[in-house]
């Protein structure tokens, strides 16, 4: 009985300290040195939610860098479903899919030839919400995006060299662009050059 009772405290401290007491612990931790990483790096604009910096989201209009596939839910992108295909290399499923991503990133980027395209853009990630695409697929859709916008291909390059993250610590991994980011920074230089052009000719935008 000795023992049974001496198990059941041990239990019973134990889940508080492990259950209770350091969740909440690291987690005010969290809320005080990274404030905004512990709250969902949630990105807001104009005071309305519009995504978070650390999950993937579909951008279908060709005014827009298009995200990497996801498998995460029937649909995509869904956060409450991380997951892969988990289709192996050989398995006809993942090579049609495959092809078929091919074919449309090639029929939405004219002049764009199949062996140029990264595979980052016709195959998906581990998790599903991989925020990021690789520098050379964000300058692949260049084109697209500059005649969309009427911007210039130079600018945009310019805009994915500023939203280009480096290696961690310069060795790890490999550079990255995120995505929504990158579109929201695209708006907005989207907005200065239509101020621009309508006050070169006396108006405002939409006048």
């Amino acid at each position: 009985m000795k023992t049974f009772t001496t198990a059941l405290m041990a239990t019973a401290v134990l889940t508080i300290l492990t259950g209770v007491v350091y969740p909440i612990a690291v987690w005010m931790l969290a809320r005080s040195i990274f404030p905004h990483q512990a709250a969902g790096s949630i990105v807001v604009v104009g005071n309305k939610v519009v995504g978070s910096s650390l999950i993937g989201q579909n951008f279908s209009s060709p005014r827009y860098f298009q995200s990497r596939p996801s498998a995460a839910g029937d649909k995509g992108y869904a956060a409450d479903n991380s997951s892969g295909s988990n289709l192996g290399p050989t398995n006809k499923a993942l090579i049609d899919a495959v092809k078929l991503r091919l074919k449309n990133v090639v029929e939405s980027n004219p002049g764009t030839d199949a062996h140029q395209v990264p595979i980052d853009l016709v195959t998906t990630s581990g998790s599903g919400l991989d925020p990021e695409i690789s520098p050379a697929s964000a300058d692949l859709q260049v084109a697209r995006v500059a005649h969309a916008r009427g911007l210039s291909e130079d600018q945009l390059r310019q805009l994915i060299a500023e939203y280009t993250r480096s290696r961690s610590v310069g060795i790890f991994g490999e550079p990255g662009v995120n995505v929504l980011l990158l579109n929201l920074a695209l708006d907005r230089s989207t907005a200065s050059h239509s101020a621009r052009a309508a006050g070169m000719h006396g108006g405002t935008p939409g006048t």
